[in-house]
């Protein structure tokens, strides 16, 4: 079970992290987005070492994951934020590392809301 948490309301340029706990330790992390009316799209990746994690080129330098494994908890630090980035965040767990597919995430948590206000 992930349960993620930390959403809300910003203005743009600022920063706000959403975290995401796991009832048992998972090999790879991630975070996927959905806006209205878009498909669920990938944001960021990392596995259990924490070394060399995966982005999306549309957060790449701006978003941060990072996790904490004696908590089975994965963070995503967003700074510079923009009114695109309005989505509801989804985090995910799969066995296997570097995929960006959703459909490669077998289990899913219920999403936490971020809006960023223009």
């Amino acid at each position: 079970q992930l349960q993620a948490s930390g959403g809300g309301l910003v203005q743009a340029g600022g920063s706000l992290r959403v975290s995401c706990a796991a009832s048992v330790s998972v090999y790879v992390m991630g975070w996927f987005r959905q806006a209205p009316g878009k498909e669920r799209e990938f944001v960021a990746a990392i596995n259990w070492s924490g070394r060399n994690p995966n982005y999306a080129d549309s957060v790449k330098g701006r978003f941060t994951i990072s996790r904490d494994n004696a908590k089975n908890t994965v963070y995503l630090q967003m700074n510079s934020l923009k009114p695109e980035d309005t989505a509801v965040y989804y985090c995910a767990a799969t066995g296997s590392y570097g995929y960006t597919d959703p459909l490669k995430y077998g289990y899913w948590g219920q999403g936490t809301l971020v809006t960023v206000s223009s």
